[in-house]
């Protein structure tokens, strides 16, 4: 089969798969097309046709122990149990992938009934994200 047919048929698959498929996941998807070609030979013509993947980023770092600022005191000291409601809150930010990028969500919890009372999502992940609370009811 002429390289020119398999390259028309590696840049389409190129395209739908975001950019994302390498040399053997490639071949595999060609030889499932019927196409008979081995992975030396998608390689070669990816590598000289410029054809190449976008590694999104999977990991990121949100913690900055290095810093100048104030400490907060640690008022549990691991002591999550309440007698009552609204003694004690514990919150935490989270984040998720989404399509659109990294969404960071802040929640705080009561520690007593174990329920999400405040919520507040961001695309930014900042000190401010904690006073924009959503309380729910």
């Amino acid at each position: 089969m002429d390289d020119m047919v398999i390259l028309a048929h590696i840049r389409e698959q190129h395209r739908l798969s975001l950019q994302s498929y390498g040399r053997p996941r490639m071949t595999e998807e060609l030889q499932e097309l019927g196409l008979k070609v081995g992975h030396r030979r998608v390689g070669r013509l990816m590598g000289e046709n410029g054809i190449k993947i976008i590694r999104t980023q999977k990991y990121k770092a949100t913690t900055d122990s290095n810093h100048t600022f104030n400490i907060a005191p640690n008022l549990l000291d691991q002591d999550f149990s309440a007698t009552g409601p609204n003694q004690k809150w514990a919150g935490d930010i989270s984040y998720i992938w989404t399509s659109e990028g990294w969404l960071y969500l802040a929640v705080i919890l009561d520690l007593y009934s174990r329920r999400v009372i405040g919520w507040a999502p961001s695309h930014r992940y900042s000190v401010s994200t904690a006073g924009q609370w959503s309380v729910t009811a």
